[in-house]
């Protein structure tokens, strides 16, 4: 993970408390002539200041953000869209499944601090590397596992999987996912068909899809929201 802080007086006026919302990132133009724009999420938000995380790909995989990312340099500028707003854990539950891999991390680290102190549950974190580890602030009685996986997207059980090994008390329970398309899809299945959680209780959200850009990866992921249950 790489940490950005954008600031100055371009963020005259951005609304307070969007940590775990997210801004858009206008990387220029790509060949086509179309604007490069990618999602991220706000990790912590200051007065004047935001921080963007950025999971970083090596090789063929680094695309125009983790570029940017890497050669940002303080004085440097970036036109950003937004804010969208945050996808907070629902409160008032009893037990709570969080799963995500390192694109949601951000996403996750900023639900857990606003926690209330007595929540419990199980939270899975997919990582390439020990080394990817960071300390959360969560509640006492949430676990974290962290599950190391060399090749993002080669594994898309192992998040439900390992959900599924929650002891999950009577009451109820809410959950919040988001991953890899693959992965995405077997957690809601989880979540909907398994447990039979309701909908108000549920956030669930592919973040990207092995193998594709963000821009055709929206493609796939509005085909699939349209082919759901109402």
């Amino acid at each position: 993970m790489h940490r950005v802080t954008l600031g100055g007086p371009g963020l005259a006026g951005f609304p307070a408390g969007q940590a775990g919302g997210y801004v858009k990132l206008f990387l220029g133009e790509g060949a086509n002539g179309k604007p490069t724009v990618r999602t991220y999420t706000i990790r912590n938000q200051r007065p004047d200041q935001v921080d963007i995380d950025f999971a970083l790909h090596g090789g063929d995989a680094a695309g125009p953000a983790t570029r940017w990312a890497l050669q940002a340099r303080a004085g440097d500028s970036i036109e950003v869209g937004g804010p969208g707003a945050p996808k907070p854990l629902p409160t008032d539950h009893d037990f709570y499944l969080v799963a995500g891999d390192m694109t949601a991390l951000p996403a996750i680290g900023a639900n857990l601090a606003k926690l209330d102190s007595s929540a419990s549950g199980l939270v899975a974190i997919e990582v390439q590397d020990e080394a990817d580890t960071i300390s959360l602030v969560a509640p006492e009685g949430v676990e974290v596992r962290w599950l190391v996986n060399p090749s993002p997207g080669a594994r898309p059980d192992l998040l439900a999987d390992t959900l599924r090994q929650a002891s999950i008390p009577a009451g109820r329970i809410a959950a919040w996912a988001a991953a890899e398309f693959e992965a995405m899809k077997r957690l809601r299945a989880l979540f909907r068909d398994e447990l039979k959680l309701p909908k108000d209780s549920v956030y669930v959200s592919s973040y990207w899809k092995a193998g594709l850009v963000e821009d055709d990866h929206k493609v796939i992921k509005r085909k699939d929201a349209e082919s759901q249950p109402a």
